[in-house]
């Protein structure tokens, strides 16, 4: 049966996702939080979230802004469950929001979700996709409207980075070093992020995040459910608010870079990165402020900069070159698999500013001679107009990268491996040059004088 088919049947045979309830309990060391979902004639699923507190607190913490943190990190939460079968109508059983809030997460849902409608080739409209209710409709203010965040006494400004075990969260946390009191953030850690924080020397500085997802997901996503991806980075947006308030932390520095913005699919809305993009950021901190009120600022540090721009930081940063991984397909084996589009974004942006013998000390084999990747090579060098849904940077970033390892190689009389003379055969003109791109400032980024200053700095060396 098509995957259209399959979803038409599902919203008539499933028609509602309910939001049955939410909890959360508060120890000394650490929050746990529990919800519980339904698809009415399906299934229940009951994830649960626990972040750390590593620090005390001076000030009393609000109930109400503990309770309004809670239940919006579970509607983040519930998309992973509605898609399941897409049920036309999400009901909220245990809280009460306004049309306006209705409207913030269905625009949410439908950009987190561009990528899952894509490539399950499924249709369908932002207006007639789903319908949110609640008990009661509820016009909300602020549950903090002067959070004591903003009169810490603290001598340095405190940061959160979150850490995905990537070249870019070591990139904030070198350049954040000297002038900010860093804490790192690991929802379910693994190797590479262990390592990352350990070579930072902030283990004993990091706030870790658990998260379960309910195994009857798991069971039905193998019975052949509707499955695909969803906007996690807004569970991150909104768990690390939690975090910040819970342990008196002033701001979140995200590492999502001015690339994020493009478009997966070329001339569309879907964007594998929708939840890294300066929209969602923005929308974010907008929803945060009249609907939440933490006084946590999320932001995305490295907005300002290209992959290109990050790749030469990161390229400076050599402890750190043996503990970085930003393959999914190798996540559980803590390895570059080698084999995967992300590895090979990775590997171009990073070739102009490493030598061959440091490439091949992370990655273990020269990406370049692959000719089993050449169908990726193509999309994210823009031949075929759909990148690879991955985390990858833009193609003009990735054609200036190629035009320069050419040079590089030509210039020091390596002959062209497979990829890279594929590339030239081609006759591709880079639309920025790779020099053009050292000195670029995005001058929509979010970021306030302070921290625009120490990236400014780091890329003017």
């Amino acid at each position: 049966m098509k995957r259209q088919d399959f979803y038409n049947d599902c919203r008539i045979k499933y028609p509602t996702f309910t939001y049955e309830d939410y909890s959360y309990e508060l120890t000394e060391d650490e929050i746990s939080l529990s919800y519980s979902f339904s698809i009415d004639g399906l299934s229940t699923f009951h994830p649960t979230w626990k972040i750390a507190r590593i620090n005390k607190v001076d000030y009393p913490l609000n109930e109400a802004l503990l309770d309004e943190m809670a239940f919006s990190l579970g509607m983040v939460e519930l998309i992973s469950y509605w898609k399941i079968a897409c049920p036309p109508t999400v009901h909220i059983k245990c809280h009460s929001i306004s049309e306006k809030q209705i409207d913030w997460w269905k625009k949410l849902y439908w950009g987190g979700l561009g990528e899952f409608y894509y490539t399950n080739g499924i249709t369908d409209e932002l207006d007639t996709f789903m319908q949110i209710t609640c008990n009661e409709a509820a016009t909300h203010t602020p549950a903090v409207t002067a959070s004591p965040l903003a009169n810490l006494n603290a001598d340095k400004t405190r940061v959160i980075i979150p850490v995905g075990g990537g070249k870019d969260s070591v990139v904030s946390i070198e350049l954040l070093k000297e002038k900010t009191d860093r804490y790192c953030y690991i929802i379910n850690s693994r190797g590479a992020t262990e390592e990352t924080v350990q070579v930072a020397g902030l283990k004993e500085k990091t706030i870790y995040a658990k998260r379960t997802l309910d195994k009857n997901m798991l069971d039905l996503n193998k019975q052949g459910f509707l499955n695909g991806h969803t906007p996690f980075s807004a569970l991150v947006a909104f768990s690390t608010i939690i975090a910040g308030y819970l342990n008196g932390i002033s701001y979140v520095a995200l590492s999502n870079e001015n690339s994020a913005n493009e478009s997966t699919v070329e001339g569309s809305y879907v964007n594998h990165q929708y939840s890294k993009s300066y929209e969602f950021e923005e929308d974010f901190r907008k929803y945060e402020s009249e609907f939440i009120g933490s006084g946590v600022y999320y932001f995305s540090f490295l907005r300002p900069l290209s992959e290109l721009q990050i790749a030469m930081l990161f390229s400076r940063f050599k402890a750190y070159h043996g503990v970085f991984k930003s393959c999914n397909v190798g996540s559980k084996q803590d390895i570059w698999c080698g084999h995967c589009p992300k590895c090979l974004f990775v590997y171009i942006i990073l070739s102009p500013y490493l030598t061959l013998e440091e490439l091949d000390n992370i990655f273990k084999k020269r990406l370049f001679e692959d000719e089993t990747l050449m169908e990726d090579f193509d999309k994210l060098c823009g031949v075929v107009p759909e990148k690879p849904f991955e985390c990858v940077g833009s193609r003009d970033e990735v054609n200036a990268s190629l035009t320069e390892a050419i040079r590089i190689y030509e210039e020091n009389g390596i002959e062209l491996p497979v990829l890279l003379a594929h590339y030239k055969e081609q006759a591709h003109t880079p639309a920025v040059l790779f020099n053009n791109y050292k000195g670029q400032f995005a001058s929509v980024h979010g970021l306030n004088d302070f921290f625009k200053s120490i990236v400014w700095d780091a890329i003017n060396e």
